[in-house]
């Protein structure tokens, strides 16, 4: 592509499929620039930087970056290890991106992408131009580039969805925002630990996130009296609530979810099901509470961590003639293969441009942005995704239609119950539980009566 037009394939994102893709691309002789808004690779993945992941470090190299990195004197950490996100930049990210050279630049935001001289409405001669990009530089000053074609892999990490089950915020969410936290809480940092030492915590969401901070707060309760956290779900409990367990082809995936339900099994944790947070409040005393949509209340609330999910920033491609799902923001032919109202299975079917293109030919939104508002995504799936893309931006369309990829399965699969359905059942060995017709603040072991019949819940 580059080689007719001179100009280069645009990535926004130096994270970990952002610089993947650049590595493809440089693999096929294209001319690959990489815009990263933080200073240093994995700027992203820094800030959590004190979370295990819970793939290994095989799952976590692409193969055309391992290719790329070799003739620097780069050591491939150990295969079966587990890094933490500070292990994944600066054992891996950093020198990617070092080895990338000047195709990476650092501190530079994509503030907008268009169609040379085609605002979104015309029509004519659309295909035939290039790519406008505007950028904002640290110091402030502002450049247009141009690119034969785009790849945004810049993520979802900084656009967290909020505590409000609507999709908006809370009632009082930012008036209190001095109590709240979207991210999974650093308990080594000491003035992180303070902050929940002693205190009564709220968690709000149901994901990995949530079982890595209910797992965090527990072990701080074994040293700290007085801590404690009311995990807040939409839902009931049910046999898939806490994972795929020993089922998770990804051990340590499962493990996390086990390590959450100890939290609640241990006491260090109560469940609230059924909870749909429609306000946050502050009490005289300078407590929170949190009030359901049917008027619900938990009370005593020190902090409250939000980890409802993520969603994807759009707003810088608003000039562009994207095709997306009205309900995920995914594109529409990867939306169905990857919808939790469906189910919640690590096996997505492995993808790549076919399911990645859109009305507005030359634009492709690669992984976790992909995915919108959809869980559960893994580097695999981003790293097959760019290659796919990479192949057919050189013409190598055989290449980029042949999938390349087995994916680990969760263990969980059946149904992810987004949303309160009774009568559903919630996993693979047919067990489930009924929600609850109302909020319940329930411990793992003296549950209220429940339809489960397995034991499982």
């Amino acid at each position: 592509m580059t080689s007719a037009t001179g100009l280069p394939v645009l990535v926004i994102g130096a994270g970990p499929i952002g610089l993947a893709a650049a590595a493809h691309l440089t693999r096929r002789g294209l001319d690959a620039l990489v815009l990263e808004a933080g200073p240093a690779a994995g700027a992203a993945v820094r800030e959590w930087g004190h979370v295990r992941l819970f793939s290994t470090w095989a799952e976590l190299v692409d193969p055309a970056a391992e290719t790329l990195l070799a003739p620097t004197g780069w050591t491939r950490p150990d295969p079966a290890a587990y890094p933490t996100g500070a292990d994944w930049a600066e054992q891996y990210l950093q020198p990617l991106a070092d080895a990338l050279g000047h195709r990476v630049r650092y501190n530079t935001r994509v503030t907008g992408v268009a169609r040379a001289g085609r605002d979104r409405i015309v029509d004519s001669g659309r295909d035939e131009q290039p790519f406008t990009v505007h950028l904002t530089h640290a110091d402030g000053h502002e450049e247009r580039i141009t690119a034969a074609a785009v790849i945004d892999a810049s993520g979802t990490w900084n656009t967290p969805s909020p505590a409000g089950a609507d999709g908006l915020p809370a009632l009082g969410e930012h008036a209190n925002a001095d109590h709240l936290s979207y991210r999974v809480p650093d308990l080594d940092d000491p003035a992180v630990r303070s902050r929940y030492a002693g205190r009564r915590t709220a968690v709000i969401g149901s994901g990995a996130s949530a079982f890595t901070a209910l797992a965090a707060l527990a072990h701080l309760a074994k040293t700290e009296p007085g801590t404690h956290t009311v995990w807040v779900l939409r839902r009931g409990i049910t046999g898939s609530t806490f994972g795929g367990g020993t089922a998770d082809q990804l051990p340590a995936r499962g493990a996390l979810g086990q390590a959450a339900k100890a939290a609640v099994e241990n006491g260090h944790a109560t469940a609230l099901t059924g909870f749909r947070t429609a306000a946050i409040e502050k009490n005289t005393d300078g407590r929170l509470a949190l009030v359901a949509e049917d008027g619900t209340r938990t009370e005593d609330l020190d902090e409250v961590i939000v980890l409802t999910g993520l969603r994807p920033d759009l707003s810088f491609l608003g000039e562009l003639r994207l095709g997306l799902d009205e309900r995920l923001q995914a594109p529409t032919a990867l939306a169905p293969l990857i919808d939790p109202n469906q189910h919640s299975c690590g096996t997505v079917y492995p993808h790549g441009v076919n399911e990645l293109s859109h009305p507005e030919q030359g634009v492709h939104l690669v992984g976790a942005k992909s995915y919108g508002r959809a869980p559960t995504f893994l580097a695999l799936t981003g790293y097959e995704q760019v290659r796919s893309v990479a192949a057919h931006l050189a013409g190598d369309h055989d290449a980029a239609r042949r999938v390349e990829l087995t994916l680990p399965e969760t263990g969980v699969c059946g149904g992810a119950g987004l949303f309160d359905q009774p009568d559903a059942q919630q996993d693979t060995e047919g067990g489930c539980c009924a929600t609850p017709a109302a909020p319940q603040l329930i411990t793992l072991g003296t549950a209220p009566q429940s339809s489960c019949s397995t034991g499982a819940c």
